[in-house]
């Protein structure tokens, strides 16, 4: 666990291989980036590596922009600290990628360099040059500075864009920047660059500075749980006689608190640059209240002295809802919409494949005979229509000899010398279902006035009878029915005989069939209808 660590801060605080340079500078500077490894004659484009946005040239008032191999910001802000990414395409059609870090620091009064310095030592013969120089024309070197001190005297000779010191010694290793003003369409901009020098001396000590944690950090932990608190300290250069990384507990050394709830661990360890690091991880087992009040301060020192930083622990704040429970929520709300998207879609066929797979073995005992009772225009001629041809071949076939129902249809069913008005109450009575033809007659006749006038008081006013009404010609608006079908109609609307209906009309799977099905009742499977009889 702690290598997998170890790397994983290796990686944030020291240059990672897939980045070809990398570039630090101070807020409210100049900066340009050139593409390493490209040729004059390649095409090279520039993008945020993140977002793959493409970079484009410089505009009136542009402040970011590029050209060619070069990439400016005029001038920096904290936001542009990130990666970028120049792509090289060469004449002959091959084409690379090269990543650039920019690290922009905040300005801090009194401070002239960065507190993270990525370009190295490049000799140790007194010859130091400035950083990025040449990536700026109209430049010009204004001033060099030791560890922020100002550089004078007769050992220090100045040529752009190096500086040459004589009569090496250990004194001269450290942070070397240099000053220089750059010019860009009339406006100029101040540039500073920081390289570290090391001469052959074994080791040099500097100022010891702590990475991380920063003071007064406040960290929040959770009751109960384990925390473990990380600090860093650059030491110097190359390894150290004295280095020391350690952390305190209410001003007094680790070891003395709680051994069996605190432990330490430390590891030392030399960067890229030759820089020496200490690296002290502070494991609390169980977060108590007592800790909440505590005060935890990492030490560091080495020959030159000491500095610390102390930071204090708080409960952390409860987060809302849990991402995965929003996740989960909303999947069902999409796994709800979709079902009812779908039921209406195909609630039809799902309610009759239910009714054939589920439907009950035993009889209705509600006192009906019939299933439905027909209601029907009725022609005075000798022709038969349509409609009466419907009644009487057509939906038998489908409804009773296919589907297994039983139907009440007036002539058919009723016997001679029956009193027409009580036969039609009795049979109406004895229906589940009242199934009314609407076509363009049945508003004009007369003959079956009763017969509505019997239905539609069993459904509307006893609201014993569902009805389902079979709109086999196009009726209009409706205006011409009566108001009780009116009401009907639009409490449930009608099931429509079209053209493409006639295509198949003995099927009981057409459409038009399986909405009447649909609003039937529930059938017997004919085992048990045989049973029944």
């Amino acid at each position: 666990m702690m290598v997998y660590v170890h790397l994983i801060f290796l990686s944030v605080f020291l240059p990672v291989s897939v980045i070809s340079e990398s570039y630090d500078t101070m807020e409210g500077e100049a900066l340009v980036v050139r593409c390493p490894h490209s040729v004059l004659s390649a095409k090279v484009t520039w993008h945020h590596t993140g977002t793959r946005k493409r970079i484009p040239e410089e505009e009136e008032g542009s402040r970011v922009f590029s050209k060619g191999i070069f990439l400016w910001f005029l001038p920096t802000s904290l936001e542009d600290s990130g990666n970028y990414t120049c792509v090289i395409n060469y004449p002959d059609g091959s084409k690379k990628e090269r990543k650039m870090n920019v690290q922009v620091h905040p300005y801090k009064q009194g401070t002239c360099f960065p507190s993270r310095i990525l370009y190295a030592n490049e000799t140790r013969k007194g010859k130091i040059s400035c950083p990025t120089f040449r990536n700026y024309e109209n430049a010009t070197i204004i001033q060099w500075y030791k560890d922020c001190r100002p550089l004078q005297g007769e050992r220090y000779f100045m040529y752009d864009p190096y500086i040459f010191i004589e009569n090496l010694n250990k004194e001269d290793d450290g942070y070397y920047t240099c000053q220089f003003t750059y010019t860009h369409r009339g406006r100029v901009f101040n540039v500073s660059a920081t390289r570290i020098f090391v001469s052959e001396a074994k080791h040099s000590s500097l100022p010891v500075q702590i990475l991380f944690p920063k003071d007064e950090d406040v960290l929040e932990v959770e009751l109960g749980a384990a925390f473990s608190l990380k600090c860093q300290a650059r030491l110097g250069i190359k390894k150290q006689p004295i280095a020391v990384v350690t952390w305190d507990v209410n001003k007094m050394p680790a070891e003395y608190a709680n051994e069996e709830k605190i432990r330490q661990e430390f590891s030392y360890f030399e960067g890229q640059h030759q820089e020496y690091y200490g690296e002290a991880t502070l494991t609390i087992s169980n977060i108590e209240h007592t800790d909440l009040q505590s005060s935890f301060s990492c030490v560091a020192m080495n020959e030159m002295g000491n500095t610390r930083t102390t930071v204090t622990l708080r409960l952390k704040k409860k987060s809302g809802p849990n991402v995965l429970m929003i996740a989960g929520f909303l999947v069902f709300l999409m796994s709800v919409a979709v079902s009812v998207v779908l039921y209406q879609s195909f609630r039809v066929d799902i309610v009759l494949l239910y009714r054939d797979l589920f439907q009950a073995y035993s009889v209705k005992d509600d006192g009906k005979i019939y299933d439905a009772y027909v209601i029907y225009p009725r022609s005075h001629s000798t022709e038969a229509t349509f409609v009466e041809y419907f009644v009487y071949q057509i939906m038998p076939d489908i409804l009773e000899n296919k589907c297994g129902y039983t139907l009440c249809i007036y002539g058919r069913d009723t016997y001679p010398g029956e009193d027409k008005a009580n036969a039609i109450e009795k049979r109406i009575q004895k229906s589940r279902r009242l199934i009314i033809l609407l076509t363009q007659q049945l508003i004009n006749c007369q003959e079956l006035n009763y017969d509505q006038h019997i239905a539609l008081y069993n459904a509307l006013i006893q609201n014993d009878t569902k009805v389902i009404l079979l709109e086999m010609e196009k009726m209009g608006s409706y205006e011409n029915l009566q108001e009780s079908l009116r009401y009907i109609i639009k409490q449930q609307g009608t099931v429509k005989w079209k053209e493409q209906h006639t295509v198949h009309p003995q099927s009981s799977n057409s459409k038009f069939w399986k909405h009447v099905r649909y609003h039937m009742p529930v059938t017997l499977r004919s085992s048990d209808s045989a049973n029944a009889g």
